[in-house]
């Protein structure tokens, strides 16, 4: 069954899982809170924590889950598990990568962890800089990158590229490669790089890793821009570099 939990902050809605979840489960409880998501207006923040004696859900539970999830799917601000089961654990994370929205698991200990993360989504973004003398746009990444990271990397190229015939350069910068929350978020940043195709010069790598030095051979065989790799702690060297792109072009 599930069980509405009401001791949460405002804008979020939990409840808890136990048993066998029923058909007549979800109308009664997760249909109704989704309804009035929709009327308030409000993006979803959903906490779940699924029980120790949780075994699963019926066929048409199932089903059900299936058609909500669809129709909540573009209305996730995000949702945090709360499950020691190796499983369920296994499921969400796998589940997340397809989700639009924010999905994190945490252990059965740490409910009042996943609330606090519930209440900072969107989170702290990519932190996007510009240095006008070298005509170059720095991004500097902590995490996986998300679909509002890409949002505001395209907004200051934009921004550029509304007084300019082409932005000089871009520098990635992160200890190692973040990789993408979601598909949502790998979608978008392939909008990202199609629609800036050609008006980008040179994509500086400043990430650790083996794997990001083949990633940027690869892309700077495919791609307009020219691509290379630097160490992490020579980003100031990237920038130097990015930017020299526009001098090597007029020269």
């Amino acid at each position: 069954m599930i069980e509405t939990d009401p001791d949460v902050p405002a804008g979020i809605d939990a409840v808890r899982a136990v048993g066998t979840l029923s058909r007549e489960d979800y109308d009664a409880v997760v249909v109704p809170m989704l309804d009035a998501a929709a009327r308030e207006g409000r993006r979803l923040r959903f906490l779940c924590v699924v029980d120790e004696d949780f075994r699963g859900l019926t066929p048409d539970a199932a089903w059900a889950d299936v058609k909500l999830g669809l129709a909540a799917m573009r209305n996730l601000e995000g949702c945090a598990v709360v499950s020691d089961l190796p499983w369920v654990r296994d499921t969400t994370r796998l589940a997340g990568f397809f989700l639009p929205g924010h999905v994190r698991v945490f252990g059965a200990g740490e409910r009042d962890e996943a609330l606090r993360w519930l209440e900072s989504l969107p989170g702290r973004l990519a932190t996007v800089r510009v240095d006008p003398a070298a005509g170059v746009v720095v991004v500097d990444v902590g995490q996986a990158l998300r679909r509002e990271d890409v949002e505001v990397i395209a907004s200051a190229v934009d921004s550029w590229l509304s007084d300019h015939a082409e932005l000089p350069g871009l520098v990635l910068h992160a200890p190692s490669f973040p990789g993408w929350e979601n598909v949502g978020a790998l979608v978008q940043h392939l909008r990202f790089v199609g629609g800036h195709q050609g008006r980008i010069g040179r994509v500086a790598l400043a990430v650790d890793g083996q794997p990001v030095g083949i990633a940027a051979r690869i892309a700077g065989t495919l791609l307009h821009p020219e691509v290379r790799q630097f160490a992490s702690a020579e980003v100031d060297e990237a920038v130097v570099w990015a930017g020299a792109g526009a001098h090597a072009q007029t020269a």
